[in-house]
């Protein structure tokens, strides 16, 4: 899919907004959230705009895979995955999703309750 003119992340990708980017590959990019819920809180995302996660593992098979995987090298350089983190993909509006353009929330750094919250 193409990004959308009106998606915030597709802007961030484009370069036309700024955020705080900790890591890029060739496919995805990772930058902290404005918001933070603990003391590590980065948004993973691909460079291409899908809506949700169920869009991205039907279109592009193996980019949720990235997405993962990515998250988890960002976590050892943040110094949080021996401790444990957390991944979120919130797919769809009843889950939380405001943001409508897939994106890996990796949350870490501080004990994390369940249900979060």
């Amino acid at each position: 899919m193409t990004e959308t003119a009106d998606c915030v992340f597709c802007k961030i990708v484009a370069g036309e907004m700024t955020a705080t980017t900790v890591s890029e590959t060739e496919r995805t990019l990772g930058f902290r959230d404005i918001n933070p819920q603990a003391p590590t809180h980065v948004l993973i995302i691909p460079k291409t705009h899908y809506a949700t996660a169920a869009d991205t593992a039907a279109a592009d098979n193996g980019l949720l895979d990235e997405l993962v995987s990515e998250a988890h090298r960002i976590a050892e350089e943040d110094g949080v995955a021996d401790a444990g983190y957390r991944l979120v993909l919130n797919t769809g509006t009843e889950a939380g999703q405001t943001v409508h353009h897939v994106h890996c929330h990796l949350i870490g750094g501080r004990p994390l309750s369940w249900p979060p919250g």
